[in-house]
């Protein structure tokens, strides 16, 4: 649905203030909703202006502007906490992922790096073969039944 213009928006609370009829009359006369007449009004008497307010709609932020700055200074001292700690310290009202996203905002890495050197000698994971029918038929023990070991049945 698109949006009124400002012009529309000034003619609706105009033929209300000049009593040319109810809301219900001016909603049907400019093809607009009731509740968008009332609408206007009531933006009208509260913020004395008709404009759009796209920018204040969604979701408000958890996390502060103060808490942001008490966050950068925490991580930059204790950076091994975990984000429940990180939240639990702060006393912060928001969720664990909140805070994880207040990092990523302050441009704040939170990957866990490793105490020691990985092993140059013994790897963590094996290295990546090949799939499909080839890593399969090496991997089956010797004698199993194959096509191509099959010995014949005495009869």
């Amino acid at each position: 649905m698109k949006t009124l213009s400002l012009n529309l928006r000034e003619r609706i609370v105009a033929a209300y203030d000049a009593q040319e009829g109810t809301r219900e009359e001016i909603a049907i006369r400019f093809r607009v909703s009731l509740g968008m007449v009332k609408k206007l009004l009531q933006q009208r008497r509260k913020t004395n202006d008709l404009g759009h307010r796209h920018r204040y709609s969604g979701r408000k932020a958890k996390v502060l502007p103060e808490y942001r700055e008490k966050l950068a200074t925490l991580v930059a001292t204790q950076p091994d906490l975990t984000l429940t700690q990180i939240k639990e310290k702060l006393t912060m009202p928001c969720t664990v992922p909140a805070v994880h996203y207040a990092l990523i905002a302050l441009g704040l890495t939170y990957k866990k790096k490793l105490s020691m050197q990985p092993s140059k000698t013994d790897p963590m994971s094996r290295p990546r073969g090949t799939s499909g029918a080839v890593s399969k038929v090496s991997s089956m023990p010797a004698g199993s039944s194959s096509s191509t070991n099959r010995r014949p049945r005495p009869t």
